[in-house]
């Protein structure tokens, strides 16, 4: 400014016209106002103003913010929505003033005089207002996770009001579903009235702050489709609920006071998505394909195809189960009939079932008697969605749970369920579906005479079963007894020979200095699980890992190859392992034996499956290992129904381990290592999917500078 005065003052101009100082300054602060709005700013501040045409976008360009109109309208509203994505679907995730849009383009947004975030018409006449304690002197900006944030100008972390707190109809990464058990508050999405018209219809989607917390879409106030209970890791109500939901859920407690509430966060931060209650009351989540210009639908609820997610749809008592195409069927609880048989013949399902026999509680209130009465039972329903309305949470076990629902006379059912303990209902069952794998058992509450005898069943089951087993015990202990006294403990001074040798067989150790197999001290070690000093293995007793497999029996065996067959046991302190019993017909089994207890001993690694001790008795040779329950990679990677399990982020982390394992082998170890068999059913996966590479009986050493080798046959993949 005044350099400028100082050039119009050189030409004369500023001294011979006094008011063109005013004239000037009047120019610049206009210049300036106009290129504020030009570099696409993210706020707005007191005395600042955003008018029909103008727009606020996120520091990231993520989101922009400004007026709009619905495909086929002239109605202006102001909302929220993703930057820079050029489709026919605006992909608007918030509107501010839904319920009363203007009719031409003369709206405003502005901070007003009382620091709040203001939606004027034409006439400056307010239409919409955040309705904040603000302070005067209030600041609004657009962050890069679609949130409006109204804060104070001088601490922007001092926040009035946000966007994620005022929900419409979608919820975004970072945004919480919140709700409030302790005074009932909860804080709902709300659809489109039609899929042009943002004004709020007639769905919405939210916490239910009753029991265990689970997500509810109503009509009104309806119920029309619930996820199930919340198990603090997925809703048990939503079948394979870890495969068609891209992206998990996370319950939040705040501070102990009742509230609670719902996030989520992409595995990829860069990926656009969010969940959205439509119009037509189904909720879809959807992510954003750049490649296609389009976004995907993940996941809807309910499920288009199949009626028995509509909610009770076969009334009290019922249990839906999906049949062919979109239909479904309805059945009675085992002790249950059709309340109005004329109905049900006609398929019109809502009145539901009717015990036919009262409970022993029920019975004695109402004859007030208890003599000849037997008590009450319950029969199990596998695979079920639990009802809704659970009265009651409580810790404990399955026995317990029982004995709680027996003692409570008003008590129809109980489930006890992983994540969250026993379950009781005292109402009628509602909303009762059978999968056709997985859910949960539900524990249906009968009067003795309609459990058909199966209750005195099992109890002489149960004699029956506890004699023989006590029988099949003591043969088994003296059996034992025998097999220890003619086998002794120790093993033949033949089958551990190899293991004082320092260069075993297969295994080029000339080349490496490091390496030894000197396991000599662990030749007197046949104690279960003891550890010697070093890189040594722990020897176990063959009677004690017969005795951890069932003998070796069919239903232990997990798998069988040229070695040998491997069996799943389970040992004490070391819970379940995997064990290796070397075949004696098999010499090249033994010098993989021999190969893996020289190998494995020495490496450790993330990826590298963990020996945890070998057997060595007369011709018994075994190797322990962990135990890994997801088996191998090529039961993923050749079976049809589970490919699917083995998305892109999992598969490229599966790569990345095997990956970090072979680096480890060929360059990190002590000793440097080729696999020579690597393949898809050498790859062993955890339980958290962790790649661990697996039979080193081929594997071979090499020298720090050796980069080839000789072999004396070809073996490996």
């Amino acid at each position: 400014m005044s350099a400028i005065l100082r050039v119009c003052q050189m030409m004369g101009i500023a001294s011979k016209n006094p008011g063109f100082k005013f004239h000037l300054f009047s120019f610049l602060f206009t210049f300036s106002s106009l290129a504020l709005f030009c570099s696409a700013a993210s706020s707005i501040t007191q005395g600042q103003s955003l008018r029909d045409g103008e727009t606020l976008i996120s520091d990231g360009e993520k989101f922009e913010l400004g007026f709009f109109s619905p495909e086929n309208s002239s109605s202006r509203y102001v909302g929220i929505w993703y930057y820079n994505i050029s489709t026919s679907d605006p992909s608007v995730i918030w509107v501010a003033n839904r319920e009363r849009p203007i009719f031409y383009k003369t709206g405003i947004l502005k901070i007003g005089s009382d620091g709040n975030v203001v939606v004027l018409d034409g006439n400056n006449t307010a239409v919409w207002s955040s309705n904040a304690s603000a302070s005067s002197h209030s600041t609004a900006i657009l962050n890069d996770e679609g949130n409006l944030v109204l804060s104070s100008s001088g601490d922007t972390s001092k926040e009035y009001w946000q966007s994620f707190g005022d929900p419409t109809n979608t919820f975004l990464p970072g945004m919480k579903v919140e709700v409030n058990s302790a005074i009932g508050e909860n804080r709902f999405l709300t659809s489109w009235k039609s899929e042009n018209d943002p004004s709020p219809g007639a769905y919405s989607m939210g916490v239910d702050p009753r029991g265990s917390p689970q997500i509810v879409i109503w009509e009104g106030s309806n119920r029309r489709w619930r996820s199930g209970h919340w198990n603090k890791q997925l809703f048990i109500g939503v079948p394979n609920m870890p495969t068609t939901y891209s992206y998990g859920f996370k319950l939040s407690d705040e501070n102990g006071n009742g509230s609670m509430y719902f996030t989520y966060t992409p595995w990829n931060v860069s990926d656009k998505l969010r969940f959205q209650i439509r119009w037509d009351g189904y909720e879809e989540q959807l992510r954003w394909v750049g490649d296609k210009n389009q976004w995907e639908v993940i996941q809807s609820q309910p499920n288009k195809s199949n009626d028995c997610e509509l909610y009770n749809r076969c009334g009290k008592f019922g249990v839906c189960s999906a049949s062919h195409g979109s239909g479904s069927e309805c059945s009675c609880m085992h002790g249950f009939q059709p309340t109005d048989w004329d109905q049900w013949i006609r398929r019109n399902w809502s009145d539901g079932c009717s015990r036919k026999t009262l409970l022993q509680c029920h019975r004695n209130r109402t004859i007030g008697t208890e003599e000849n009465d037997e008590e009450d039972g319950f029969v199990g329903l596998r695979c079920a969605k639990l009802p809704d309305f659970a009265d009651l949470v409580v810790r404990g076990s399955d026995e317990n749970c029982e004995e709680i629902c027996l003692k409570n006379c008003s008590c129809t059912a109980y489930a006890f369920v992983q994540g969250i303990g026993c379950m009781i209902w005292t109402e009628d069952l509602l909303d009762v579906q059978k999968f056709t794998k997985g859910g949960n058992t539900l524990n249906i509450r009968l009067a003795h005479s309609d459990l058909g005898g199966k209750k005195k069943l099992s109890t002489l089951v149960i004699i029956v079963i506890s004699v023989a087993g006590a029988l099949f015990l003591v043969i088994f202990m003296l059996l034992l007894w025998r097999f220890k006294a003619k086998l002794k403990v120790l093993p033949t001074t033949s089958s551990i020979s190899w293991l004082r040798n320092k260069d075993p067989p297969m295994l080029d150790a000339s080349k490496s200095n490091e390496f030894s197999t000197d396991v000599s001290g662990s030749i007197d070690l046949f104690a279960e699980g003891n550890q010697v000093n070093g890189s040594e293995l722990p020897l176990f007793n063959f009677a004690c890992v017969a005795a951890a497999t069932n003998n070796f029996s069919e239903e232990n065996k997990l798998g069988k190859g040229g070695f040998g067959t491997v069996y799943k046991g389970n040992l004490p302190g070391l819970q379940e392992v995997a064990i290796k019993r070397l075949s004696r017909r098999s010499g090249q089994g033994l010098e993989e034996f021999k190969n893996e207890i020289s190998l494995i001993a020495k490496l450790q690694h993330r990826n590298l499956v963990r020996l945890l001790g070998c057997c060595i008795q007369g011709e018994e040779k075994m190797l322990l290992y962990e135990y890994m329950p997801n088996k191998s990679l090529d039961f993923f990677l050749f079976d049809p129904s589970k490919q699917a399990l083995l998305d892109w982020r999992r598969r490229f982390a599966i790569i990345e381990g095997i990956a970090r394992g072979l680096l480890y082998l060929h360059r990190d170890s002590r000793l440097r290592i080729i696999h020579r068999d690597l393949k898809a059913s050498n790859i062993l996966l955890d339980a958290d999917m962790i790649p661990k590479i697996s039979d080193f009986g081929m594997a071979r050493i090499f020298g720090g500078n050796q980069n080839e080798a000789n072999t004396n046959r070809v073996v490996g993949t």
